[in-house]
């Protein structure tokens, strides 16, 4: 306000000295003298007012120019203006004086500021600092990339200097952005990295896609030049993100080659506000991430049910102390005790469930087929019920493609859960049954990726088990923001199937993995071919046979439409699954799911030609 103060004195005598070249006439010189405290304390009130003292003047942006050229309008016009026009005396207000006024005041209040903003960004005292420091080529000019250029120039700790951009937009070619050149596209990459020979690449453009980000990689490992990359779009609005804090390594999810899925979180899970919101499996790695998502539309209260107590404490704690949302009740227990199902449900009557408890480990259920039967089949049952005579409003099961056409224990178990919900729909009609479909989850416990990283960061081999294998692949983060939209699209029974893009080839993943480290596949990592699991596919598919897309309101959201099953065949089904479960039979179980499948093309045309005999 001091610096001000000044600013508004100099610029109110310099109107003046400049409105009379010859010098100040003595009638106007007693006017100036009477009005400058006056015209200094009013403008300093106005700038307070307009709101010029709530920012330090090193951060000071665009918006903050048109604040200031605001504030120095109105207290031109309205206080030098008015204290001309009320002056006493046969003396007239100088109209040039009020003009060269307003133009002065804004030169030296604005300018003052960006000068101190820019002083900050390259400091005079030290010109040649950046020379000890690394240099870092900046893929992306736009906000991203201008907003990277000035956090290294303002935080010389960093020890990194950017020396130009790089941006496929035609306009920029050439020319200067934040002070620095944009040297050319990415396609001309490999040049610009011979001739300006960066230290480090930085990736500034959070929506780039998946090819862009493997161009720049696979051009800057051939060199041996590391790359890293600003946060995604939804790591950026998932919480507070400090800019060059947050820059990491480039990840798999980011060269698959596919545009991941953004959906606006606050809008599409809107109708989660208010209300009590279960998820079960709370601290697994679908669970726990819808804990996080649905804790930012601030439900009533939220109710975590997981029955491992570590995973149950680690959410819990992340949501308070991370997220700040405390509106939590933790409840250990699991699924498969119907008895205790019931007491939860009934104690906190949630108006949404979303369903993620669940074993997914293919080899190990092929080994365990009873629980994985018992658990991700007879489990969502129970949990189905007790939520329909609880009152749930909504209900939402989290599925998988292995559960089409299933050739797995922990597929047909998967593909008898999503029997169940179809089946507690007829039985609980109030409540909106829906289950979400979808393939591999990149970073998931038990995922391919995670398993390949360990074996990299042993040195290899990488396991493949068959060359010609092929995955859907989607972030944990995208398959929950549409686990989350589709609940608000049920009506009742609907299985939705979340657009996964095009299958990635798992052997091509492995050698992705293998570059992303700064390794050569075959020359510094094997690969091995170690043959199919048994009942592993080939291929995966998202739609059985007798299942056909439609389209829903929501993008990358298809439901899986085909005639309803005879919802007394489901029970009769399960009514056999179940007393083999409990008499642990391995193999009359393994031989009963099996010719489910047959069964269910049965029911499906029985239901289609009129009710079915039971």
């Amino acid at each position: 306000m001091a610096i001000d103060a000044v600013l508004v004195a100099l610029a109110f005598y310099l109107a003046f000295a400049l409105r009379f070249d010859g010098g100040i006439p003595m009638r106007y010189e007693g006017l100036l003298v009477a009005t400058l405290p006056w015209v200094v304390l009013g403008k300093l009130l106005i700038f307070t007012v307009f709101g010029l003292y709530h920012k330090l003047w090193r951060f000071v942006d665009q918006r903050d120019l048109l604040a200031i050229g605001r504030a120095v309008v109105v207290s031109s016009l309205v206080l030098v203006g008015g204290l001309f026009l009320l002056s006493p005396g046969p003396v007239g207000p100088p109209r040039g004086v009020i003009a060269l006024d307003f133009l002065i005041c804004l030169l030296l209040v604005g300018g003052s500021r960006f000068a101190v903003r820019s002083l900050a960004e390259r400091p005079f005292w030290d010109p040649l600092a950046h020379r000890n420091a690394r240099e870092v080529l900046i893929v992306g000019a736009g906000n991203g990339g201008q907003s990277v250029a000035f956090e290294l120039r303002r935080n010389p700790e960093l020890r990194n200097y950017p020396i130009g951009f790089v941006d496929d937009d035609p306009r920029k070619q050439g020319m200067k952005v934040a002070g620095h050149k944009v040297l050319g596209s990415t396609w001309d990459l490999p040049r610009i990295l011979d001739d300006s020979e960066p230290d480090e690449v930085v990736i500034a453009i959070p929506s780039a896609p998946g090819e862009l980000r493997q161009r720049v990689v696979t051009a800057c490992r051939a060199r041996g030049i590391p790359v890293r990359t600003l946060p995604t779009v939804f790591e950026l609005l998932s919480g507070g993100v400090e800019l060059m804090r947050q820059v990491r390594e480039v990840r798999v999810e980011d060269v698959l080659g596919r545009e991941p899925v953004r959906v606006a979180i606050d809008r599409v899970g809107a109708y989660l506000g208010d209300e009590v919101v279960l998820v079960t499996g709370a601290g697994g790695s679908i669970g726990a991430e819808l804990c996080r998502q649905i804790a930012r539309v601030r439900p009533k209260q939220l109710v975590l049910l997981d029955n491992a107590e570590n995973n149950l404490f680690e959410i819990r704690r992340e949501l308070a102390d991370d997220r700040h949302f405390a509106r939590t009740v933790s409840v250990l227990a699991d699924c498969k005790d119907a008895v205790r199902m019931e007491e939860v449900l009934l104690e906190h009557r949630p108006s949404v469930v979303f369903h993620a408890a669940a074993y997914k480990h293919v080899p190990l259920m092929e080994e365990n087929p009873i629980e994985a039967v018992r658990n991700n089949a007879v489990a969502t049952r129970i949990v189905a019920a007790a939520a329909g005579r609880a009152g749930a409003r909504r209900f939402v099961l989290v599925s998988t493609d292995k559960a089409v056409t299933p050739a797995t224990a922990m597929g047909a178990s998967k593909a008898l859960a999503e029997w169940a919900i179809e089946a507690a729909q007829h039985r609980f009609p109030s409540t909106r049954y829906s289950a979400v479909r979808f393939g591999n989850v990149l970073g998931s416990s038990g995922s391919v990726v995670p398993i390949f990283r360990r074996q990299i960061a042993a040195g290899g081999p990488v396991t493949v088990t068959d060359p010609a294998m092929t995955r859907y692949f989607m972030t944990i983060p995208e398959a929950v923001q549409l686990i989350i939209r589709s609940g608000s699209l049920a009506a009742g029974g609907e299985i939705f199937v979340l657009e996964m893009g095009d299958p990635v080839r798992i052997l091509d993943l492995a050698r992705n993995m293998i570059r992303l480290s700064g390794h050569e596949p075959d020359e510094d990592i094997a690969i091995d071919i170690v043959g199919r699991r048994p009942g592993e596919k080939v291929h995966e598919e998202l739609f059985n046979p007798d299942e056909r897309p439609q389209h829903t309101p929501a993008e990358k959201i298809v439901a899986a439409s085909r005639a309803p099953l005879d919802p007394l065949w489901v029970d009769d089904a399960f009514g056999r699954v179940e007393e083999l479960v409990y008499s642990g039979d391995a193999a009359s179980l393994a031989a009963t799911v099996s010719s489910l499948a047959a069964e269910r093309a049965g029911a499906l045309a029985a239901s289609s030609s009129g009710p079915a005999p039971h």
